[in-house]
């Protein structure tokens, strides 16, 4: 009877945690006529792709620290269309839209190349953005930082030191972004957070005791660039 209780209660808890984890993901693959819609269906499919939707969410919840529900956004749906469209991918509205042209015309690792994109447009279904405030740069930055993280670099990527501006965003701002996580073991989990309700450049201050641009500065110094 005392087994059976605490069966019953391990399987509500389960259930429990699982209905708060719980996130739809839904294919729709709008460009089935064309090469990339066609290579999309026989080289990556419906089933990869989901999985790597979910481990993607999974990792940037590590990444960003959210470890409750409250930390969180409330997103409980998630996208993913493959159209005929120029361009890579963009991210609206907990949706993500995948060029089937960018597909059609990849000529390396295709599956691992898409698992890298999708990682980084799930990024800004999760990412906080200062209600608006935050720079774009920064914003493309957190992104590729959790595209870095993951595994999934592309070749092209600049080396660290690289680079004109902290914000200029995407692999630029990623490895700035990588560097100040060395100096502070969960920085950008800090500053997302922070980023939250606002921002301000004073984040960096209140996180490392510089401001961005000295922050910058020795980046370069370090790198001698």
């Amino acid at each position: 009877m005392v087994h059976n209780k605490y069966l019953l209660s391990f399987v509500i808890t389960l259930a429990a945690i699982q209905s708060i984890h719980a996130v739809d993901y839904v294919v729709t693959n709008t460009a089935t006529n064309t090469t990339g819609g066609s290579r999309f269906n026989n080289e990556i499919g419906f089933t990869y792709t989901k999985q790597t939707l979910t481990n993607a969410t999974g990792f940037i919840w590590k990444i960003f620290r959210q470890r409750t529900t409250a930390d969180r956004k409330n997103v409980s749906k998630v996208s993913l269309f493959i159209d005929d469209m120029d361009g890579v991918a963009y991210a609206d509205n907990n949706e993500i839209h995948l060029s089937a042209r960018y597909i059609g015309s990849y000529s390396s690792d295709l599956k691992r190349e898409i698992a890298g994109v999708l990682f980084h447009e799930m990024t800004h279904i999760w990412q906080w953005n200062g209600n608006g405030q935050t720079p774009g740069g920064l914003i493309e930055g957190i992104a590729d930082f959790v595209r870095l993280k993951s595994g999934y670099v592309p070749s092209h990527w600049v080396q660290p030191g690289k680079g004109d501006r902290w914000d200029q965003g995407y692999d630029v701002t990623a490895r700035f972004l990588d560097y100040l996580n060395g100096l502070r073991n969960g920085f950008v989990a800090d500053l997302n957070e922070k980023m939250r309700t606002g921002y301000s450049a004073n984040y960096f201050v209140d996180l490392l005791g510089k401001t961005v641009d000295q922050l910058w500065s020795d980046y370069k110094a370090k790198y001698g660039k």
